[in-house]
C-alpha cells in the first residue's frame, strides 16, 4: 500500500523565497531513490485561512511503508532537513496509506 507523506512549512516572510529550493532539493532526492514515486508543493492558496500560519505545503508518495522509512533516516534527508529547519517557525508531518 503506498504511504503518502504530508508536510506543511512555515516559513517567516522573509524566507518565503527558500520553498522553491527545498522543493527542488527534495526533488533531486525523490529522483535517487528507488520507490519515492512523487512529489508535489507549494504555497497555501486557500481563502478559508486554516492554515494555522503554515506557509507552505508538500506531499510525497511512496511505494510503500520500506521506502517511506529509508527516506525518512537516509542521509540526504538529513541533509536537507539540516539545510532547511533553521529558517522554519514550523513543520508537521503527517503519514497516511491509500491507494
Amino acid at each position: 500500500m503506498k504511504i503518502y507523506h504530508v508536510v506543511l512549512v512555515k516559513f517567516p516572510a522573509s524566507k518565503t523565497h527558500r520553498a522553491a529550493e527545498l522543493l527542488a532539493a527534495l526533488e533531486a532526492f525523490r529522483q535517487r531513490l528507488p520507490g519515492f514515486l512523487s512529489l508535489t508543493g507549494g504555497p497555501y492558496s486557500s481563502p478559508e485561512g486554516l492554515n494555522q500560519g503554515y506557509t507552505h505545503g508538500l506531499v510525497m508518495t511512496f511505494a510503500d511503508t520500506a521506502t517511506r522509512d529509508i527516506y525518512l533516516t537516509h542521509p540526504g534527508h538529513e541533509k536537507i532537513k539540516q539545510a532547511f529547519l533553521p529558517d522554519l517557525e514550523g513543520v508537521v508531518a503527517f503519514d497516511f496509506e491509500g491507494n
